[in-house]
């Protein structure tokens, strides 16, 4: 065997191999749906030496957080295509649209929180509920280093940040609206009727809480490379042997409300009424009184023009009156 024809055959296989796996397959292309991130020799591609810290995503940290949570900016490869990459690169593509997750599931534990259907949550006054819902979350653009390098498993991460939040504000919630009618009222009630009970309070305020779950988690993005999108709760469910005391309560403090409700249309009615009495009394005392004016300040005019004229003005008043009187009574003096 010619060894001179095996050795360009085995370089010819070879190049045809390199050329077929690193250069026809290092063509690649980016879905609408996805973003990509390449790497040199392991290290990702970064814009300049700037950082998460130079972008406004960072702004919904705190100045500790800013000090801890601190990512490079790296380029991101949009959709399109086709791309080369060299053997020594390598491409990380991500999906960037938009999922929900049941904010009761554990990704590690997937037994834990009733199975992923229900969270438990202490209210203000030591009452167990359950909490179901649901995230919207979708990977950060602006921060996929931290997403796809910096944290092992952002989504567990993000539910776990979210969740320490939500179970805070359960405990800690308490209505404005019955803050705002204690200090308009100004009137020293029974706590417990004015406060109502907590999960009444977390029920009506679903959307306040849902708000205020999306202000907090903003810097999610910053921490963990994850947008959180929404917050959805839905179901806040006291146990099961409460439920009758719990019904009860309302119904209490429903009757106790339209009690107070009626009460206080009453005494507005009773305000009202005797505010028009006032107002009809007035206006007839100036009916009353407005001619007498008119009289004294006609009499004043002829008083002004000399006495004869004030004699002649009342002459002729005493003969209108004699016209319409029937019988006239004269004093004769003996």
């Amino acid at each position: 065997m010619n060894m001179g024809v095996i050795i360009p055959g085995f370089i010819l296989g070879f190049l045809g191999w390199f050329f077929l796996r690193y250069v026809i397959f290092g063509f690649y292309t980016v879905d609408q749906n996805e973003r990509a991130v390449k790497t040199r020799f392991g290290r990702a591609v970064r814009l300049g030496k700037g950082t998460t810290l130079d972008d406004p995503i960072a702004e919904s940290l705190n100045e500790k957080d800013k000090e801890r949570y601190i990512y490079p900016l790296v380029q991101v490869i949009k959709p399109g295509g086709p791309y080369f990459r060299w053997p020594w690169e390598k491409v990380h593509k991500i999906s960037v649209a938009t999922e929900t997750i049941n904010m009761a599931l554990d990704l590690e534990t997937p037994t834990a929180n009733h199975n992923g259907t229900e969270l438990d949550a202490v209210t203000k006054d030591q009452l167990n509920i359950g909490l179901s819902g649901q995230i919207r979350y979708q990977p950060s653009e602006r921060n996929l280093y931290a997403y796809l390098f910096g944290v092992k498993n952002p989504v567990v991460h993000v539910m776990g940040y979210f969740i320490a939040i939500l179970r805070q504000r359960i405990a800690s919630f308490e209505s404005q609206e019955n803050l705002l009618e204690v200090e308009e009222n100004d009137v020293e009630l029974d706590a417990g009727l004015m406060g109502g009970v907590s999960i009444n309070d977390l029920r009506k305020n679903l959307n306040e809480i849902n708000t205020f779950m999306e202000q907090e988690c903003a810097s999610a993005a910053a921490r963990y490379g994850v947008d959180l999108d929404a917050s959805l709760i839905t179901g806040i469910d006291p146990p099961q042997e409460v439920e009758s005391a719990l019904a009860a309560i309302n119904t209490a403090h429903n009757e106790v409300s339209s009690d107070i409700s009626l009460a206080k249309a009453q005494a507005d009615q009773t305000i009202v009424q005797s505010k028009r009495a006032v107002e009809i009394e007035t206006l007839r005392a100036q009916a009353e009184v407005e001619p007498l004016n008119s009289l004294a300040e006609q009499l004043a005019l002829i008083k002004k023009n000399g006495p004869e004229a004030l004699q002649a003005y009342l002459r002729n008043v005493r003969l209108s009156l004699f016209t319409k009187a029937e019988n006239i009574i004269l004093e004769v003096e003996k």
